[in-house]
C-alpha cells in the first residue's frame, strides 16, 4: 500500500554556501531586472509540480537578508522552514577555532533532519534544473513509501554541465542497465583544456572524460530513512579528518554508504534539460541570458511571483 499518496513532498535547498569562486553570495545574487534569484526559478517550479514545503538551509551570518527576500515572494504560495549549517554544528569534541571553511553537502542534509519529515528532494541553490526536472522528482516521491529506502536522483549529461570559466566540481554516476544507481565519485575538478574535457583523478592527474558521462548536480528525492545513514557516517568522517580544516562531508559519500550497504536503491530519472549555473562570477552573464530566454518564450511568466 502507498502510504505517501497524499503527501506533498518537500524541497530542500543548500544555500550556505560561501560562494567563494564567485565572488559572494550567489544565492542571493539578482539575474533579471524584476529580482529573480536563481532559487526562485527552481521555487517556481518546485511549487507547479506540486511540492507543500521549503526548507533553506543556510548560514545566520545572512539570515535577515535572506529572509527578507523570499519570505515576501513565498508568503501564501509554500510552507516554509530555515535551518542553519555553522561550523559549530559538530560535537564539541571536533570544533577548530580554525577552520573556516564548511562541513559540505553531506554535513548540510543532516541540518534538515528535525523538520523533515516526509519524501523530499535536495537541490543546490546556484543551479537551474528545469521544470521538468521538478514533475519528474516530485512524481517518483509521491509514489515512493516514506518508510522504504527507495531513493532516487536526477541525472544529466556532463557536456550539458560544464563552465566555460573554469572548474567544476560533479558526482560521476555509474547505472546499470535497469536504471540503478551503482556508484558516485565525486570529482572535485573538471575542466574543459584545450578543448577537451578532463577531470582530476585520485593521484592529481587531469584525464580526459567522456562528455556523455552521466553526472549528479545533487538533485536527489530521499525518504527520511536516508538519515539514518547519515549521521553515523558523519561521525566516523570528523573522526577521521580531526586535524584536516579543509576536508568536506559530500552527499554522494552518503549516497554510495548507502548502496553498500545494499539496503537501498537509487533510481536514475533522466533529464534532457541543458543545466545551467554559477560557479564563477563570469557565468552570470550566460545565466541571465538564458533566463531571458526563457521569459521571452513563456516559459516563465515575467514576474514570477504576481
Amino acid at each position: 500500500m502507498d502510504t505517501n499518496k497524499t503527501n506533498k513532498p518537500t524541497l530542500v535547498i543548500l544555500a550556505a554556501g560561501m560562494g567563494s569562486r564567485y565572488g559572494g553570495l550567489k544565492q542571493m545574487d539578482s539575474f533579471t531586472k524584476e529580482g529573480d534569484t536563481i532559487i526562485d526559478f527552481s521555487l517556481f517550479d518546485a511549487i507547479q509540480a506540486g511540492f507543500g514545503k521549503v526548507v533553506f538551509i543556510i548560514r545566520k551570518s545572512f539570515e535577515k537578508e535572506f529572509k527578507a527576500i523570499f519570505n515576501t515572494k513565498l508568503a501564501g504560495k509554500i510552507a516554509i522552514e530555515y535551518v542553519f549549517q555553522e561550523l559549530e554544528n559538530v560535537p564539541e569534541k571536533y570544533r577548530n577555532p580554525e577552520r573556516v571553511k564548511p562541513w559540505g553537502t553531506g554535513h548540510a542534509l543532516l541540518m534538515a533532519k528535525e523538520v523533515v519529515k516526509e519524501n523530499f528532494a535536495i537541490i543546490n541553490a546556484d543551479d537551474f534544473y528545469s521544470r521538468q526536472a521538478f514533475d519528474v522528482i516530485a512524481e517518483q516521491l509521491r509514489n515512493t513509501d516514506k518508510n522504504s529506502y527507495d531513493f532516487s536522483m536526477v541525472a544529466y549529461s556532463l557536456k550539458n554541465t560544464v563552465s566555460e570559466n573554469g572548474y567544476v566540481s560533479r558526482g560521476e554516476c555509474t547505472v546499470n542497465e535497469n536504471g540503478f544507481l551503482t556508484d558516485v565519485t565525486e570529482r572535485v575538478r573538471i575542466e574543459k583544456i584545450d578543448g577537451v574535457l578532463k577531470s582530476e583523478d585520485n593521484n592529481g592527474n587531469m584525464c580526459p572524460i567522456d562528455e556523455n558521462t552521466t553526472v549528479s548536480m545533487n538533485f536527489w528525492g530521499f525518504t527520511p530513512k536516508c538519515f539514518e545513514f547519515g549521521d553515523a557516517l558523519f561521525l566516523e568522517f570528523l573522526e577521521n579528518n580531526k586535524t584536516n580544516l579543509k576536508a568536506e562531508f559530500y552527499l554522494p559519500t552518503i549516497v554510495n554508504k548507502m548502496l553498500e550497504s545494499k539496503k537501498t536503491s537509487v533510481k536514475v530519472l533522466e533529464s534532457n534539460s541543458k543545466w545551467f549555473g554559477v560557479t564563477y562570477s563570469d557565468d552570470k552573464e550566460k545565466a541571465q541570458l538564458e533566463i531571458n530566454k526563457l521569459k521571452e518564450n513563456e516559459v516563465y511568466p515575467t514576474k514570477l511571483w504576481n
